[in-house]
């Protein structure tokens, strides 16, 4: 499976987001989908994930309450709504296909291109 995210751009603090994950070359509706991101300089950490079903979703401690994360199965996407942006929020944000429940980059796979996300303030 491919994916490529999108949805990234410059934005105040305070603002808001919406990154959409489009997958291609296989149906991701049976996978669990994982959110990450990566600053300059520091190691990519886990965002968000949300369950197959779209049933269950999980948050980094950082973006709880702020970020939602959802799926369209059907469309074979994902997205990422960024509301209330500060500026360490600024990275590359990437999707992947990997295991739900886990945190750890290692379970994510599929990687591809991100999407730039910078908060000014």
């Amino acid at each position: 499976v491919q994916l490529q995210a999108s949805g990234g751009g410059l934005v105040q603090a305070g603002g808001s987001l919406r990154l959409s994950c489009a997958a291609s070359g296989h149906t991701i509706s049976r996978y669990a989908m994982g959110w990450f991101r990566q600053a300059p300089g520091k190691e990519r950490e886990f965002v968000a994930a949300i369950s197959w079903s779209g049933d269950s979703t999980s948050y980094a401690d950082s973006v709880k309450g702020r970020f939602s994360v959802s799926r369209v199965n059907v469309k074979n996407s994902v997205y990422l709504q960024m509301n209330s942006l500060t500026p360490e929020d600024t990275a590359v944000y990437y999707c992947a296909v990997g295991r739900y429940g886990s945190r750890a980059v290692a379970d994510f796979g599929s990687w591809g291109q991100g999407t730039q996300v910078t908060v000014s303030s």
